[in-house]
C-alpha cells in the first residue's frame, strides 16, 4: 500500500495504535518487575526477617569491631579476683599492676566505669550505682539472689533466680551464684603491639622510642628494638606472625591458581579456536568442557577437591586453577578467533610452521587482552581465596572463620578484614601498574 493509498484516518489509527502499545509496554515492564519483587519479598519472608532482627546485638557486634572490653571477675566462692582483656588468659593483668580505675582495700573491690557509674564487690555481694537511677544492690541468700533496686525495673536490668545482669552505656555487669563480672568497654585494639607480660606495654610512646634508641637493655643479649620487633611479631594475643603468613598463603593460592590456569588454558584455547583447529569435533568437545567447568561454581569444586586431596592451601590453588581454566579457555579461544589473519598469513608465506605462526602471528596480537584478563582474575581471586581458604583450611580465610565461630573475637575479625581489604587494594594497584608496563609500555 502506497502513501497515496493510505488515508489520513488510517495513518492516524496506525500511529495511535503503535503509540498505545508502546505506552502499555512502558507501564507493563515496571509493573512486572514490581510484582516480582513483591513475590520475592513474600517468598523470602522479608517482613519476618525484619521482625526477628536484633538490633541490640548488631550494635554490640559493631562496637566490638573497634573497641575492647576488660573483664573484672570475682569468684564468689573463693574471693579470687582476675582482670583480663576480652576474657583471655593471655591478657590477664598481674595482681600488682591492675588498671587505675580498679582499686582494692580491705576485701572490697571498686570498679569505676566513669561518668559516675560505680561497681563495688564486697563479701556479701555487689552494688552498682547508676547515675539518675539509683543503687542496684545484690546479696546472696540460701534461696538464690536478693535484688534491691528502684522499682519498676527498667528493661536494661534482667533479673532471674540465678542471674542478674545490667547493661548501661558505661558497661555491663552480671551476677551469678558462682561469680560476678563487670565489663568495661574502651576504644581501640588492646595489646595490639605488646602483651601485658612485656615491659614495653607499660611505657608511653616517647618512652618506647627512648628505650629503643638508648635505654637500658631488657635482654642483655639483644638490642631493645630487636626485642620489641620479636615481641610484636610473636604477640600471643594478636599472633601477627601467623596472620601475615596466612595472608601470604592466601595471595599465593590466588597467584598459583590464576597463572596455573592461564598456562593450562593457553594451548587449550588454540585447540578450541575455529581458525586454529580444523577438527570440529575436538573444538566442540573442548568448548563443552569449558562450559562444564565454568558452570559449576568454584566453591563446589573446592569442596570436591578438598574431599579428594584433603585440606590445605594447595587444594585451594587447584580449585582456583580448575575454575579459571574453563573461563580462560573460553576467553582465550574467542580472542584467537578475532585476530587479524594477515599477520598469520605473512608468517605462513615465509614457511613458518604452526608453532611459529602461533608464536609470532597470534600471540603478539592477543597478548594485551590475555594479560588484562589474567591480571583482572588475579585481583578477583585474591578476594575469593579468602573464602576458599575457609573451606580447605588454609590462608587468612581459616583464621577469619575461627574468629567468627568463637562469637567473641570480633576485633580479630575486624583486623583480618582490614588486612584483606588492604591486600586487595595492593593487588589492584600492582595489577594496574603491570598492565601499564606490559601492555601500554608505560613507566608509571
Amino acid at each position: 500500500m502506497t502513501m497515496t493509498e493510505l488515508s489520513t484516518p488510517t495513518l492516524a489509527r496506525h500511529v495511535l495504535k503503535t503509540h498505545g502499545r508502546r505506552r502499555l509496554m512502558s507501564f507493563a515492564v515496571p509493573l512486572a518487575i514490581l510484582a516480582y519483587l513483591v513475590y520475592a519479598a513474600i517468598s523470602f519472608d522479608v517482613a519476618g526477617l525484619a521482625s526477628r532482627a536484633k538490633m541490640d546485638n548488631a550494635r554490640v557486634l559493631l562496637s566490638d569491631f573497634w573497641q575492647h572490653k576488660t573483664h573484672v571477675t570475682r569468684q564468689n566462692r573463693t574471693g579470687a579476683l582476675s582482670v583480663s582483656i576480652d576474657g583471655e588468659a593471655k591478657g590477664t593483668y598481674p595482681a600488682d599492676r591492675l588498671p587505675a580505675w580498679i582499686t582494692q582495700a580491705g576485701g572490697v573491690t571498686t570498679v569505676d566505669l566513669g561518668d559516675g557509674h560505680l561497681v563495688t564487690y564486697d563479701q556479701g555481694g555487689a552494688r552498682y550505682v547508676v547515675p539518675d537511677y539509683g543503687t542496684i544492690d545484690i546479696r546472696q541468700t540460701g534461696d538464690g539472689l536478693a535484688l534491691q533496686a528502684p522499682q519498676p525495673l527498667p528493661d536494661w536490668i534482667n533479673a532471674s533466680e540465678g542471674r542478674i545482669s545490667v547493661t548501661t552505656e558505661a558497661g555491663r555487669f552480671a551476677y551469678t551464684r558462682s561469680k560476678v563480672e563487670t565489663f568495661k568497654y574502651e576504644p581501640g585494639w588492646a595489646l595490639f603491639f605488646f602483651t601485658l607480660d612485656s615491659p614495653f606495654h607499660y611505657m608511653s610512646w616517647p618512652e618506647i622510642a627512648a628505650s629503643a634508641l638508648w635505654g637500658e637493655r631488657v635482654d642483655p643479649t639483644r638490642p631493645n628494638i630487636a626485642v620489641m620487633a620479636d615481641q610484636f611479631w610473636n604477640n600471643a594475643m594478636w599472633r601477627h606472625g601467623d596472620v601475615i603468613w596466612a595472608l601470604f598463603e592466601t595471595v599465593l593460592m590466588a597467584f598459583l591458581g590464576t597463572f596455573g590456569a592461564a598456562i593450562v588454558a593457553l594451548p587449550l584455547g588454540f585447540m578450541a579456536a575455529s581458525n586454529m583447529m580444523p577438527l570440529g569435533a575436538l573444538r566442540f568437545g573442548l568448548r563443552r568442557i569449558f562450559d562444564f567447568i565454568r558452570g559449576v561454581d568454584g566453591l563446589i569444586w573446592t569442596i570436591v577437591l578438598a574431599r579428594a586431596f584433603g585440606p590445605g592451601p594447595m587444594t585451594g590453588s587447584l580449585a582456583i586453577l580448575l575454575t579459571d581454566t574453563g573461563s580462560f579457555g573460553k576467553m582465550f579461544s574467542e580472542a584467537f578467533e578475532n585476530i587479524d589473519e594477515k599477520q598469520v598469513e605473512g608468517i605462513r608465506s615465509t614457511g613458518g610452521n604452526a608453532l611459529q605462526r602461533a608464536r609470532f602471528g597470534v600471540i603478539p596480537q592477543v597478548m594485551p587482552v590475555l594479560l588484562s584478563q589474567v591480571l583482572y582474575f588475579l585481583e578477583s581471586n585474591t578476594r575469593g581465596a579468602t573464602i576458599i581458604g575457609a573451606i580447605v583450611g588454609g590462608g587468612i580465610g581459616l583464621l577469619l572463620t575461627q574468629a567468627i565461630q568463637t562469637q567473641k573475637d570480633w576485633e580479630d575479625v575486624a583486623y583480618y578484614m582490614v588486612l584483606i581489604v588492604l591486600t586487595v587494594i595492593a593487588m589492584d594497584n600492582l595489577s594496574g601498574w603491570l598492565r601499564r608496563r606490559l601492555i601500554k609500555g608505560g613507566t608509571a
